[in-house]
Order: C-alpha cells, then structure tokens, then sequence
C-alpha cells in the first residue's frame, strides 16, 4: 500500500508540475527533468561533459549513432557498470577509445551517465538541454 501511494503521488507531481525524477535500482536519484528539456544541475554536467569529449562525433549529435552505435538504444541494455568500463577502458576493436585518463569524464562520469539515461529513458526529451532554474 505504501508503494501504491508513493506512486500516485509522483504521478500527480508529474502531472501538476510536468516534471519527473528518476532513481536507480539502488534507490538514488538520477537525474531529474521538467518539461522534457530542463534538467537538475548535475544531469547539466553530464550534457557538458557529454559535449567537452566530443561524443557526438561517433555517437551523433542526438545520440542516436553515426559511426558509433546509438547510446539511446545502447543505454536500454547496459547496466550502469558495463557503460563506466566502457567509457573508461574503451572498446578499441569496435572503434571506442578509452576516456580513463581524461579527467573531466572520469570526475563525472555519474553526471555523463544520467544524462544519457535520461535520454535513453525518453524523461529527456531533447539532446540540447538547459539547467532548471
């Protein structure tokens, strides 16, 4: 019962306020989003971190592929840690470089992974996204 009402009273916050929050499995907040392209500051950092390394140039602008696959779909069967040991150490024979040593990915790479969450998700409804005031 606690469950039933938990959940109706995101629902109703979603529909008076047009927004949602997300959690993980372990129950942490992921990222949050309002009106499908606004997002909480540090679901900001992963779209600036996203943009800083250059992702889209494999990935495409949208995060749907180019040369790299699509992150949207991607993300759908990915768990948190396959995508941190994919973005860290790569996947050199299918064209993924490893970010490891690049420090701005590697200090947010929870941020990185919201975000992209969030997109995969559908929450995130736009891949250019502006910071909830």
């Amino acid at each position: 019962m606690k469950y039933r009402r938990a959940t109706l009273a995101v629902l109703s916050c979603i529909a008076l306020f047009g927004a949602a929050a997300y959690s993980s499995a372990q129950g942490n907040q992921l990222y949050t989003v309002v009106d499908g392209n606004k997002v909480d500051p540090q679901t900001m950092k992963g779209f600036r971190t996203w943009r800083a390394a250059a992702c889209d140039r494999c990935h495409g602008p949208n995060q749907e592929g180019m040369v790299g696959p699509s992150l949207i779909e991607s993300l759908k069967r990915l768990s948190k840690d396959e995508f941190v040991t994919t973005v860290t150490k790569g996947r050199l024979e299918k064209g993924m470089p490893s970010f490891g040593e690049n420090k701005t990915v590697v200090d947010n790479i929870d941020q990185l992974y919201a975000y992209l969450k969030g997109r995969s998700d559908g929450a995130i409804t736009s891949a250019k996204v502006q910071e909830m005031p």
